[in-house]
């Protein structure tokens, strides 16, 4: 195939966004190597000690037993349980460090096989370069960094104003707690109801947080589930009356349709939660058998669609970037359906 070919062949933007989610993971299995790193040395060091421990309890294990008829039977039981008790756990801290050295070679080889992967797609990428504007390929990917450290930025603040002050709260009280013991037994119990309802805030805070990062529901229960949970937890928190509506038979859907439709639902509803004012959010997922269409409508204030599509070149909506990315992505479709004062209807479609 010639360049011309290959060039007409390759969508860029699909590229482009395949090379940023093997990006994406090639950090994230860093992240995990070095912690796996840092947990193989502390349970190298961990095995060290016992192995240690282990010989000067057997050592004095074989002293006993050369002395047996003057030896005192409790001296004698609690070195055999002593010297029973650090094989269990030098066995133990074995397995372990067996266990994170498999995963580490595991984990190490992923890598390597993506790297070789992200240098492939590299090459087709330069191959493709003299018939693509490089200025709009830098702009999107300032875009995408954008992106991503924005979404770093929102985590980071509700984890400060969310779960590590309300853990900050809770030592104080558990420090409260134990001055407490001593001098009011009775003040205790009161108090240890008020720290049990801060430890539930703290979990129903992380597990938002979890939810928000990747809902577990998603790979367990499927899109659908994900959605009714969701779309009910925005109206509440907004105070909206949201709906979710299914058409057609209810389906798991292949590959990446799921986590890419929950993630364009997710974003429109932000948009319309911070800029549309609205009272009525809909969310429409319609099964067609070979296709699925996700439409989510509100009756806010609207916009100039093409005003705001003239904008994003200047990153001024990078939520309306990544669902159209997505979508690029997914080989799909994305339209957004506005008009000032009339509500805002954004419908995403994919073919199967």
């Amino acid at each position: 195939m010639t360049t011309s070919a290959k060039a007409s062949a390759v969508n860029p933007s699909a590229l482009s966004g395949v090379r940023f989610l093997l990006t994406q993971r090639i950090e994230d299995l860093d992240t995990s190597a070095a912690s796996l790193d840092t947990r193989l040395a502390d349970a190298a060091d961990a095995r060290e000690e016992l192995r240690r421990r282990t010989e000067e309890s057997e050592k004095r294990w074989r002293g006993l037993l050369e002395h047996l008829a003057g030896v005192d039977p409790d001296e004698l039981d609690n070195a055999f349980r002593s010297l029973a008790r650090f094989r269990a756990d030098l066995a133990a801290v074995d397995e372990r460090f067996r266990d994170v050295s498999a995963r580490l070679i595991d984990l190490r080889s992923e890598q390597e096989v993506l790297r070789s992967v992200f240098r492939s797609l590299d090459d087709l990428a330069a191959e493709v370069a003299p018939h693509v504007d490089n200025s709009r390929v830098r702009s999107a990917s300032r875009q995408v960094f954008q992106i991503i450290e924005e979404e770093r930025m929102r985590i980071a603040r509700d984890m400060h104003d969310g779960p590590a002050q309300s853990m900050a709260n809770l030592v104080l009280q558990a420090e409260i707690l134990e001055r407490l013991i001593q001098r009011d037994p009775a003040q205790v119990v009161k108090e240890l109801a008020d720290f049990k309802d801060g430890v539930r805030a703290v979990l129903e805070d992380t597990r938002r947080l979890i939810f928000d990062l990747r809902p577990m529901t998603l790979d367990d229960l499927g899109l659908v589930p994900t959605l009714r949970k969701f779309v009910k937890d925005y109206g509440d928190k907004a105070g909206v009356n949201a709906q979710l509506r299914v058409m057609g038979e209810e389906t798991r859907l292949p590959g990446s349709y799921e986590p890419t439709i929950f993630r364009i639902v997710q974003e429109a509803l932000n948009n319309a939660r911070k800029h549309a004012v609205a009272r009525n959010v809909e969310v429409l997922i319609n099964f067609h058998g070979d296709s699925v269409t996700a439409v989510i409508r509100d009756d806010g204030v609207g916009m100039d669609v093409a005003a705001v599509e003239a904008r994003l070149e200047g990153n001024k909506n990078l939520g309306l970037i990544s669902m159209r990315e997505r979508a690029d992505l997914e080989k799909g479709t994305m339209e957004i359906r506005s008009e000032t004062g009339r509500g805002t209807e954004v419908r995403a479609s994919f073919r199967l």
